[in-house]
C-alpha cells in the first residue's frame, strides 16, 4: 500500500505542468519586453543627449576649457594657501584673487606694452613684402645651386603665402576681439571652479562604483599633477626662447624683431616643427639685409637648441607627460578644426589627459620579473 502512494506521487498532473510552464513563458516574455523597453529608452536618451551636446556645443566648450584652466591653476592656489605671509596662510580666495590680478596684470602689460610694437611690425611686414622679395631673390641668384633648386618659383610661392598669412593675421584680430565676452565668462567660469571644484568632482566621482572610483581618482590626481607640470613647463620654455629671441634679433638689427621674436615664442609649443618654421621666417627676413645676418640667426638657434635639450627640459619638463611632435600637431589641428582658437587652447592639454588615461587603463605593460 505504501509503494503504491509513493508510485503515485512520482506523477504529476499534466494540468500542473501546463500551467508552471506557462507561468515561466510569461514571466521571460515580460523580462525580455522590460529589457527592451529599457534599450529603447536607452537609445531615446542617448539621442537625445547628443542632440543637446549639439545645440549647447559652445557651452559645453566653454565649461571645458574653464574646468581645465582651473584644474591647472588649483596647485598654484594650493601653494600660496601653503604659505606664511606675517604668521597667517591665505584663503582660497585670497589666493585665487592673487593669481587672477597676476595674470590680469600681465595681459594688460602685454596689450598696452608689447602687443601695440608687434602688430606694427607684422603690419610693416605685410606691407614691404612685395618689394623685399626681389632683393633676397638677386641674393640667391648669386648661389651655384640656384638653378637647380628652382628658386624663383620657390620664392614666388612663399612671397604668396607670406602675405597671404600676414593679411590673415591682420583681419582676423578683430574678430578675434569680438570674442571677448566669451572670454570674460569663461573667466568667471574658471573663477568658480576654483571655488568650489572640490565638491563638483567629489560628486563625479560619486557616480562611478566604489571598486573603480579608488583608480579612477588617483590616475586624475595624477594626470592633473602632470598637466600642470607640463603646461607651466612648457609656458617658461616660450617665454625664455621668445624673450631671448626678442634680445638676440635686435642686437643683431633683424628688421621686425619683435613680430619674430614673438612667433618664435608662441610656435614653441610645437616641438621641432615650430621652431623650423619660426626660424626659417627669421632667416628669411635676416637675408633682406646681409648674410652675416642670417648666420648669427641660425647659430643662435643652435645653441639655443643645446641649451634647451642640455639643461632646460630635464630640469623644467622632468616630471611632466612625455607628448611626442606628431602628438602635439594632431591635437592642435585636430582642436583647431573643432572649435578654432578655443579648441587649439585646450588641444595639447586634452591629449595629454588622454595620454594619462590610456597609459593607466589600455597600455600592456611588459612584466619584469
Amino acid at each position: 500500500m505504501q509503494r503504491k502512494l509513493s508510485a503515485s506521487n512520482r506523477y504529476t498532473d499534466p494540468q500542473e505542468n501546463k500551467l508552471a510552464y506557462e507561468t515561466d513563458s510569461t514571466i521571460q516574455e515580460k523580462h525580455s519586453r522590460r529589457i527592451v523597453r529599457g534599450h529603447i529608452l536607452f537609445a531615446f536618451g542617448l539621442l537625445l543627449a547628443l542632440g543637446l551636446a549639439w545645440l549647447l556645443a559652445k557651452e559645453i566648450i566653454l565649461i571645458y576649457v574653464s574646468a581645465l584652466f582651473a584644474a591647472v591653476l588649483m596647485p598654484i592656489v594650493n601653494r600660496i594657501m601653503r604659505t606664511h605671509i606675517r604668521g597667517k596662510q591665505p584663503s582660497k580666495a585670497a589666493a585665487i584673487f592673487l593669481i587672477v590680478a597676476g595674470i590680469g596684470l600681465v595681459v594688460g602689460i602685454f596689450l598696452t606694452v608689447g602687443l601695440p610694437p608687434v602688430l606694427h611690425d607684422l603690419n610693416q611686414f605685410s606691407t614691404e613684402l612685395p618689394s623685399r622679395i626681389p632683393k633676397v631673390m638677386s641674393r640667391l641668384d648669386q648661389l651655384p645651386i640656384a638653378n637647380r633648386l628652382g628658386v624663383d618659383e620657390i620664392a614666388h610661392r612663399a612671397e604668396g603665402a607670406l602675405t597671404t598669412t600676414a593679411s590673415y593675421l591682420m583681419t582676423s584680430l578683430p574678430n578675434w576681439l569680438s570674442h571677448l565676452f566669451d572670454i570674460l565668462s569663461a573667466l568667471f567660469l574658471c573663477i568658480y571652479f576654483m571655488l568650489e571644484g572640490d565638491a563638483a568632482y567629489r560628486f563625479a566621482l560619486s557616480l562611478v562604483p566604489p571598486t573603480h572610483r579608488s583608480r579612477l581618482g588617483s590616475t586624475l590626481e595624477k594626470a592633473d599633477d602632470k598637466i600642470s607640470n607640463w603646461l607651466i613647463g612648457q609656458g617658461l620654455l616660450m617665454v625664455i626662447l621668445g624673450v631671448s629671441s626678442t634680445i638676440v634679433f635686435a642686437i643683431l638689427h633683424v628688421r621686425y624683431f619683435l613680430l619674430l621674436g614673438f612667433l618664435m615664442g608662441l610656435f614653441n609649443i610645437i616641438p621641432i616643427a615650430g621652431g623650423v618654421v619660426t626660424i626659417t621666417l627669421a632667416a628669411i627676413v635676416a637675408a633682406f639685409d646681409s648674410w652675416s645676418k642670417v648666420a648669427g640667426v641660425l647659430i643662435f638657434y643652435i645653441l639655443y637648441l643645446n641649451v634647451e635639450n642640455a639643461y632646460l627640459i630635464p630640469r623644467i619638463m622632468g616630471s611632466s607627460v612625455e607628448l611626442s611632435g606628431l602628438t602635439i600637431l594632431i591635437a592642435l589641428l585636430c582642436g583647431t578644426a573643432l572649435a578654432g582658437v578655443t579648441g587649439a587652447l585646450v588641444a595639447v592639454p586634452t591629449a595629454a589627459l588622454i595620454a594619462v588615461l590610456l597609459e593607466e587603463y589600455a597600455v600592456y605593460k611588459d612584466v619584469t620579473e
